[in-house]
């Protein structure tokens, strides 16, 4: 619980935007009732668009119900745990829906992950069911599965199924090489299967406790050792719709359009694209994956009001050579979120644009999101803004974790809110060491200013020491993007026998632009002090290495810089 008799003690309320109440009461109900009250009150407005293929909120709301039906004929039923092995499409929405309808707990899986790491996480999830699409590169990475890994059943969709005509047809004759070739198997069943015969079983609505009960088994990134599955209850994912909901403060529910190029199985697009867009009536334009061009064709034509993206993304629309082309003045609300947003990032994208873009903050253990700038009201750049309603951030000391910093002082970032997770799967020291008396350990470094903004320095196991000196390479990362001709950079500490850790900075120049290292380092000398300089810079010619969401991996380069060595 929130303790609101010393809300006054929360430097953001003087601040907080005048029309949201930060002490509201966030209902606690089953995930899927925000579906039920979208198709019941919108069901002709269209919901999904894939591909040009569209849906309305009665077919999307019809589909989760057969199919709901169909998994408890299989034997879903409370608490039992089904894997999503999909690229975004109306089966990842109609699936995560049908599964918590069900009465069973969705766990994601990323498509892009090799058959080792998805046999440990299936393992690991326990899972009983997987659902996934007949194509080769998801499908075969799935073949024999249920005899390997205990799964007991693969449900598989059709994917012409979701391509409009003639797409459908040109797909079977072009790419047929890219459609798996698929066994008759008594653990195999298939999604139009289910749904047909889900008429002769009538679904039961499970008796969901929102507090206490599963919707979500969410991995981590698995950036600081093997990823852990967060426990998320209906009531923390459900909090963090109704919390993101209300910072939207003039969204039009029925009216608008999302646009979806973030994978839904990552915490930050099924909060803020796929649920928040369930819950207001939004129609989902969605893409299997990100695709610069076909992003800014999408923008151009169909006119979206709200692109969630990573810095990565708007980095990479700032440097399109043909920006002018395009007609990008729909997008009425862009957040950032997934990684840091370089100021010169959002001040481009602003110029470009015309929206604004709003940092927000958040990771798989909170919903995800816990902080945003305001949608209407000082919008501070570098900041990751204020704490949701109802969402309390304290920092602490990283040596004496007892003591709250005092402003402006580094201390790490700690969360206590309805969307902070329940634990971690089968991880009790893990939970133990993370959540505290219901306080969230974050592991990131940040400073909040006098008006209660907050500002992320780092990440602790980031921190780069050298000489016993303590160097963020957010600070050096934002420096070296002030100059004009860089377009991607990353910094990260690398060992080195004399000072322990040295600075190194990756940089990818834009196109048609030179840079040495000796000028980059003398334009650093207005901007960073001695220590901070990167002792070695690494040019590369191609883009940065990026994670499936599209954050730039500081990860996968020391894995590089390793194999030097």
């Amino acid at each position: 619980m929130i303790d609101t008799k010393n809300s006054e003690n929360y430097p953001w309320l003087k601040s907080y935007p005048s029309a949201i109440d930060w002490d509201t009461d966030i209902p606690l109900r089953p995930v899927y009732e925000i579906l039920d009250d979208t198709c019941a009150k919108y069901p002709d407005n269209p919901a999904f668009d894939f591909l040009g293929k569209k849906y309305n909120w009665r077919e999307i709301g019809d589909l989760v119900d057969r199919f709901a039906a169909g998994l408890q004929k299989i034997g879903v039923d409370k608490g039992s745990h089904v894997g999503l092995f999909l690229p975004n499409s109306p089966y990842y929405l109609i699936a995560y829906y049908a599964i918590l309808k069900a009465g069973g707990v969705v766990v994601n899986f990323n498509p892009l992950y090799p058959r080792k790491e998805l046999l440990h996480q299936i393992e690991d999830s326990e899972i009983d069911i997987m659902v996934t699409l007949d194509l080769a590169m998801l499908y075969d990475k799935m073949d024999g599965m249920p005899g390997e890994a205990g799964l007991k059943k693969l449900v598989i969709c059709r994917f012409t199924d979701i391509l409009p005509f003639p797409k459908n047809i040109l797909f079977k004759l072009a790419k047929a090489k890219e459609i798996a070739k698929i066994k008759p198997s008594d653990s195999c069943v298939w999604f139009h299967d289910l749904i047909k015969s889900s008429a002769s079983h009538a679904l039961k609505t499970p008796d969901i406790d929102p507090a206490n009960d599963l919707a979500v088994i969410q991995y981590t990134g698995g950036t600081t050792g093997v990823p852990k599955g967060a426990m998320l209850t209906h009531g923390n994912i459900l909090a963090n719709v109704e919390q993101s909901a209300l910072w939207f403060e003039g969204k039009k529910d029925g009216e608008e359009k999302m646009l979806g190029v973030l994978p839904f199985f990552h915490v930050f697009a099924m909060t803020a694209i796929m649920n928040l867009s369930v819950k207001s009536a939004f129609e989902i334009i969605a893409t299997p994956r990100f695709d610069l061009l076909d992003t800014l064709k999408i923008i151009d034509k169909k006119k979206p009001n709200y692109f969630p993206a990573v810095p990565a993304i708007y980095s990479a629309i700032n440097n399109c050579p043909k920006l002018q082309n395009y007609d990008l003045t729909s997008l009425r609300y862009c957040m950032s979120g997934g990684a840091p947003l370089p100021v010169e990032v959002k001040k481009r994208f602003e110029k470009a644009t015309g929206c604004v873009v709003v940092e927000g903050y958040g990771l798989t253990e909170s919903s995800p999101v816990l902080c945003v700038n305001p949608i209407n009201g000082v919008n501070k750049a570098g900041s990751i803004g204020m704490p949701l309603p109802g969402t309390v951030i304290e920092l602490h000391d990283p040596e004496d974790k007892a003591r709250i910093v005092d402003v402006g002082e580094r201390g790490e970032l700690c969360a206590r809110g309805p969307q902070v997770m329940k634990g971690y799967w089968n991880k009790v020291d893990a939970t133990n060491d993370t959540l505290r008396d219901g306080l969230l350990f974050t592991g990131d470094i940040a400073t909040m200013d006098e008006d209660g903004y907050f500002f992320i320095v780092d990440r602790l196991k980031d921190m780069i020491i050298t000489n016993g000196y303590n160097v963020y390479p957010r600070n050096v990362e934002e420096a070296i993007y002030l100059h004009d001709s860089v377009e991607e950079c990353v910094v990260a500490g690398i060992s080195d026998a004399a000072r322990g850790e040295i600075v190194k900075a990756w940089v990818k120049l834009k196109e048609g632009k030179a840079l040495n290292g000796d000028d980059l380092k003398g334009f650093l000398k207005d901007h960073l002090s001695p220590m901070e300089i990167p002792k070695r810079i690494e040019f590369r010619d191609e883009a940065l290495p990026k994670t499936m969401i599209g954050k730039l991996s500081r990860k996968d380069l020391l894995e590089q810089e390793a194999k030097k060595s």
